[in-house]
Formats: structure tokens, sequence, C-alpha cells
């Protein structure tokens, strides 16, 4: 290699490869052994062409000034100088070879901008950089710290030189610090970003939070020489990240209920400790009520009831007021301010003086007595109407609220306030669909010696399911529970036109199924009335409808939808009748059919709605209501509330009915029955036997008119009907008067002109009966009538 006498001169800095420190290995003769890849990137050198040769070859001699400020000036590859300063220590290659190791390292000379880049940038870390840096030994002993660490953890940092960060900073996370920092010392990967918090000097009043990174130091050797620990406050960073956690948490948890007070507590669980120590919501009366809330300011009638209540605190009660109570408030203290004017308060500092607090006993003393030193007190606001107001409070350490907070808090009131605003109106919508629900429905059930019952309804707003009593001649009864789907007023209103139509059409007499169709009539021409996209029309509804004569102690039903009936024996057997269950009322499907039961004597009928069973899956429900029936025999009204209260959730999502009947079979006695021939000399038989008959029942006041009564109606089936003539008188709460025949043809009443000879038979039945009409049967009809009786009857 020869020297070039026109090389050029660059500095260490701006040569191609010249940063750091080149390891070069030359034996006892001076011969280039061992040549490191910094080497070939300082001076551009491959090691195959370097390695075996001298080393001397590498330097420029006779080259004045150029190794004023380095030890060496090298020859680069491309001709041009590098001056450079030379550190030689003892080496070894191999076992016994004794070698020198020459670190070859740029000069200040010629590595001027480098050098003073690394001095500035070094002496910015240490005195004006903004992010606190410590360096601990491998020990773990803090060696140095910038400006920015000053002060940063709790203590002065000069008075931590030497000590490890456990005896530092024990309040700032110094055993999980320790740990990543051993970690790093052993593995040499670096950790990013964990967290530190604590209390630093300059702000002792509110916890501070740190992003530590960790990495290792080691020489150009690899020789470890610690770790170094960098630090940035991200405080407000993180507690923006906080807010708008809380925010969206509050979206999804505020609100998930249509309940007031479910709704209010919803908003202390989310703020407390997250936000506040302790949290308060008190509301208008009209709010938890479901009405109208004033518009304008709060004036000092207002009545404020505690809504919700949480603390940090899990002893004792949360709150100076329970669940329901008045919470009063003097006209100076910030939350009737806050009710007057609608504009939020903000209290840093809470004085034991305050004139407000100490017209206040109830809730000023437990402030004392908590410590209380910040709160917060916002009107819950919707469409500019105070629904009440939300008061957050503070007594750790954490810190008085600032402006932030009152930012946040502001966001969730205001949440909060569309949630419970919607909560008052599903409860004003609510009670106005029980109001009607309940006026719709009968409040005593019709007395009939046939059956005992009683029913029992449970309402949630959703759907109307109802349960009667109906009385019809012949001392039977009818049984009727049904259901409507939807929800609201329209499906109330549906469901009483529905019982008001079974009560028309059960006063026709009409067979179960009959009747089944001609309401499945109704529903189809109410559904196209009426129809509604939004659901509450009367198409789906169930009806189960049971007729009981306690003459013969049969029972004839019909069900549209499922049918709920159960029958407990006398012995206590429970079994749930194979009812025909059709389609509910206007779905498509087979025709209704009728049925037949023939319960023992004594036995109770059940009549449910599925909604009675809404909280069990599949045939579970009916399995724990045969339980429930199957227990000690207790009267129909106790029997209703026990079931309802066992099966029925505390707040169901849909209605549920059940009625209870113990059936009793009529006396014999009670019951006159003949067989009359085809002859119009048996009209006089039958008032004869009819007039012996009363006189037994001592009914003797009524002689006169049921005479008149089974004159005209036997008259008349002799006259147009064909035989047999039966004749069958029922003393029950009324007296009822049976004629029955084997003709389909229905009589009518006639209005007949003064002239006409006939006419007039069933003008006077009706009036003299209470009421009359005809039911049809398998074979024939049957004209009744039915008269009071006395009260000497």
């Amino acid at each position: 290699m020869s020297e070039s006498t026109g090389a050029t001169h660059r500095t260490g800095g701006s040569a191609q490869g010249t940063t750091g420190t080149a390891s070069v290995l030359v034996d006892d003769q001076g011969m280039v052994v061992e040549w490191s890849p910094a080497a070939e990137r300082l001076l551009g050198y491959p090691a195959r062409r370097i390695v075996g040769r001298p080393a001397r070859e590498l330097l420029v001699t006779g080259a004045p000034g150029e190794a004023g400020a380095a030890d060496v000036v090298l020859r680069h590859h491309d001709g041009h100088h590098v001056g450079c300063r030379v550190r030689v220590r003892a080496g070894q290659r191999g076992r016994a070879t004794a070698c020198w190791r020459v670190d070859v390292i740029p000069g200040e000379a010629y590595d001027a901008p480098a050098s003073a880049v690394d001095r500035a940038l070094l002496e910015a870390l240490f005195t004006r950089s903004p992010i606190g840096l410590f360096v601990l030994d491998p020990q773990l002993r803090l060696m140095r710290y910038n400006g920015a660490a000053e002060g940063m953890q709790g203590v002065r940092v000069t008075e931590g030189l030497g000590l490890r960060p456990t005896e530092v900073w024990p309040d700032f996370n110094a055993e999980l610090a320790e740990r990543v920092m051993t970690g790093v010392l052993e593995s040499g990967e670096p950790v990013l970003s964990f967290e530190k918090r604590g209390r630093p000097p300059g702000d002792p009043g509110r916890e501070h939070v740190y992003a530590a990174s960790v990495f290792r130091l080691e020489d150009p050797d690899g020789r470890i020489l610690g770790v170094a620990d960098v630090v940035v406050d991200i405080t407000e960073r993180h507690r923006a990240r906080e807010r708008l956690a809380l925010v969206a948490e509050a979206g999804s948890r505020i609100g998930t209920t249509l309940g007031v007070l479910d709704t209010a507590g919803e908003l202390a669980d989310v703020t407390v400790p997250r936000l506040a120590d302790g949290t308060t919501v008190d509301l208008l009366e009209s709010v938890l009520t479901g009405e109208d809330v004033p518009e304008g300011p709060g004036t000092a009638d207002w009545v404020l009831r505690r809504a919700a209540s949480r603390s940090v605190r899990s002893h004792g009660d949360s709150g100076a007021y329970g669940i329901g109570e008045v919470s009063t408030t003097p006209a100076d203290a910030p939350a009737a301010q806050v009710l007057a004017d609608h504009e939020p308060r903000l209290v840093h500092v809470v004085g034991e003086d305050s004139a407000w607090l100490r017209s206040d006993p109830v809730r000023g003393r437990r402030m004392r007595e908590e410590g209380v030193h910040s709160m917060l007190a916002l009107p819950l606001l919707v469409r500019d109407r105070a629904l009440g107001l939300v008061t957050f409070y503070r007594w750790t350490a954490r810190g008085a609220f600032e402006d932030d907070d009152l930012t946040l808090a502001q966001d969730l009131a205001a949440r909060a306030a569309v949630a419970l605003d919607n909560a008052r109106r599903y409860v004003r919508e609510r009670n106005t669909v029980l109001s009607l629900q309940r006026g719709l429905l009968p409040r005593n059930l019709p007395t009939a010696d046939a059956v005992r019952a009683a029913h029992h309804w449970v309402h949630s707003g959703a759907g109307g399911d109802w349960t009667d009593v109906i009385t019809l001649p012949g001392a039977r009864v009818a049984l009727v529970a049904g259901s409507t789907p939807g929800r609201g007023v329209r499906t109330a209103a549906t469901m009483g036109r529905l019982r008001t139509a079974v009560h028309t059409l059960a006063a026709l007499d009409l067979a179960p199924d009959e009747l089944m169709a001609r309401l499945e009539d109704l529903v189809r021409q109410m559904d196209t009335e009426t129809a509604d996209p939004h659901g509450g029309g009367p198409v789906g509804a169930t009806c189960l409808y049971l007729v009981y004569d306690p003459v013969t102690c049969r029972c004839t039903g019909c069900a549209a939808g499922p049918a709920g009936l159960a029958v407990v024996d006398p012995d206590g057997a429970v079994t749930f009748p194979d009812v025909p269950a059709g389609p509910p009322l206007g779905r498509p499907g087979p025709p209704l059919t009728k049925t037949t039961l023939t319960p023992a004597e004594g036995s109770r009928l059940i009549l449910f709605t599925p909604g009675l069973l809404q909280a069990f899956p599949g045939d579970t429900g009916r399995a724990e209501l045969a339980r429930l029936l199957s227990t000690s025999p207790m009267s129909p009204q106790d029997l209703c509330l026990k079931v309802t209260e066992e099966l029925v959730p505390a707040d169901p999502p849909d209605d549920a009915a059940v009625l209870v009947a113990c059936t009793r079979p009529l006396d014999p006695a009670r019951v006159a029955t003949w067989v009359l021939p085809a002859d119009p000399a048996a009209v006089a038989t039958a008032r004869s036997l009819t007039a012996r008959q009363l006189r037994t029942w001592a009914m003797d006041d009524e002689l006169f008119s049921t005479e008149l009564i089974v004159s005209e109606l036997v008259t008349n089936a002799i006259r147009y009907a064909a035989p047999p003539v039966r004749l069958r008188l029922i003393c029950d709460r009324t007296l009822s008067v049976e004629v029955s025949d084997s003709s389909s043809a229905a009589p009518y009443l006639r209005h007949a002109r003064t002239t006409d000879e006939g006419g007039r038979g069933l003008l006077l039945v009706s009036q003299f009966a209470q009421r009359w009409g005809s039911r049809f049967e398998e074979h024939g009809k049957t004209i009744w009538a039915e008269e009071p009786l006395t009260s000497a009857a």
C-alpha cells in the first residue's frame, strides 16, 4: 500500500463507517492477525486483504499537522486520511499466542462535529430534557440523574444516590421497578412503558402516573455497566384515557333497564370509585311516579327523594338518607342552587364552617363525619327540565375535583338524564296500561253455587291477560282464561274488547266450540279494522273457555292456543287434561273442537295463562306447578297468591293470570225433571207439577209467574216442536225453567197485533222472567227462563 500524496482529509464523523470503535488484534511482529467488522467499516479494508500483513502499512507518516488532535493518522481504503486515537491493551489469540489488542477510535480533530453532537446530546439529556433519566449500576444503585428527574419520585434524588429504588422510592412501585431492571440486566432486552404511580413533592395533592422504559448499558467490549431508566409523566394523558373509558362504559351501563331506581343506581355504580368516593342521586317525586316534570326553576315546595347512593365504604349506610326517603336541602346549599338555575356547582374546598353546611343538620353532619373536602352538584336536565340532581363527593387523598372532572360529570349527568326520562315515560305508560287493565277487569267474581272461585293477576305492562267467571242459565258457570299479545295501551284495550265479546257470546248460551268460532271471526274482523304494524292487535290471542254443569258434574271446553288447565282431585292428585288446542285466534289452522271432562266431585279446576310459567323452559314449569298444587289444601285465594308468588319472577316480562275454581255439585233435591207427552192436555199437567214442586221448595210467591212461564213454554213445545218434551226446574240462586224438545227450530219474540189470537207467549215470558233464551244441543234445543227469587225463598 503506497502513500497517496494527494490524499484528502475527512473528519471521522463524515467518513463512511467511521463512527464507533474498531478493534484490531496485532501479534508481537506487528502483523494483523484479527480484523473486526468495525475496523472494516472504519477504514474500508476487508479482512482478507489486511489479515497477515504489517499493521504499519495503514499508518500515514510525514503528514504535517494532521495528527494534532489524534494519536495516529490512518489511510482509508479510498485514500483519505482518518485521524484516530489508539488504546492498546494486552490480548491473546488461542491459548498460547500473546497479542496486542488495538482499539482504534476516530480522533477529536477529525470527529469534531460528531463529538460535538454527542456532547451536546449528553448535556441536554442531563440538563434540559423534559424526560426524566436515571442511571443505575449493575447492583441497581442510583449513580446519576438529570434535571427532569429531580424530585420526580417522592424525594430529592440527591438524597438517594447510592441507594436502590426500594430504598429511595418505596411508594412508586419500587418493587416492580427492581424486578423489571433485574430482568433487563439479565436478558439485555429493553422493557418499554411500564407504569409507575405516586405523589411527587411538587404536586402532593394528586397521584401522578409515569411511563418508564428501562434498557441496559454496555461498553464496547460488552461489559455491563448498568441500566438506564427513562421516565415520562403521562398523568394527563392517562386521565384523559380514563375519562374516555368511563364515558364509553357509562354509555353501555346507564339505561340498561327502564326502571327509574335501577337507572339512578347505574349512574352511581359507574362513578364510584372511578370519579368520586361517594355519589348520591335525588329525583323529583313526579319522576319516580311517572308524572310530568314541572317546567322552570326549582322551588321550595319541590319534593326530592333519594333514588341511589353509593360509597367506597363497604360498611354502614352509604348516604345521609335511605332510598325512598325525602332528601331536604337548605335554600343556600349548592344542591338547591343547582335546581334553581340549572347550573352545575364545583366546590373545590368544602369548609366545615360553611353556612350551608351548618344549616343542613342531616347531610352536613354526615359530610363532616366522612371528611368530605370537595364536591360536585349537577342538575339532571332534559329539555331544560330538571328531573333531580346528582352529587359527587370526595373525602380520600385522591385530591379535589377539577374542571376536567366537572366536564366529565356533566357528560355523565346528561346521559343519565336521558335514560331517567325514558324510564319516567315508561313508568307513566305502564301506569296507564295497568289502570286501563284494572278498569277493564272485574274487581270481584260473580257468586255462583256451582263453584267457589278466586283469581289473581300479575301485571307487567306487557300483554293483556285476564280470567273470568260467567254465570250461565241452569246453574252452570263458564270459566275463562285469555291472553292478548303485545304491549301498551292498545293491547290493554284489545284485551277489554275480547273480554266483552266473550261475555256477549256467553249470554247467547252458545256451546264452547261455537263461541270460540264466533270469537275467531271477531278477531279477524278487528285485525282488518285496526291493523297495527307495531303490535298490540288481537291476532295471536289465546283463550280457554270451559263450562261446568253442577247438575251433571261435567265440563265442556274449547281452547284456542295452548290450554292452561290443571285439575286437582280431592285426594291431591294433579293432572293436566288433554284439551285439544287449536291455533291462536286469528291464526290459520284446523277448526276448533270441543272436549268433555268429568272431574271428580269436589275437584279444583286451575286455569292459567302462558305467563304463569314464563320463567320455566319446556315442561319444567308444569312439574313445578303440579308440586305446588299437590300441597295441603288451602282456600282458592291463598292458592292463587302462592302459585303466582312461587312461579312468576319478581319483574316479569309478560303478564300472568290464574283462576282457581272449587267445583260443587248441585243437590239433586233442588232439581225436578219431567217428561211430558206431546198432548195439549199435558200443559195443565205441567202447571200442576210445577205448583206442587214450588210448594215443596217454599216458593209460593213465585207460583203465579212460574206457572205462566211453564204454560207458555210447554204449549210452544207441544204445538211447534217435536217430542219428547222435557220440563226441568232448577232452584239455585235463581229459579230456572227449562223446556227441551227434539226440534232445532229456534223460537223468536213476536209483537202480536190486537186482532191476532196468538203470538204473545214469549212476550209474556220476557215480561215475567229476569232473562230468557235458548241453547242448541246435539239433539234438539232448550228454551229457558230465569226468575229472581224473593227474599223469603
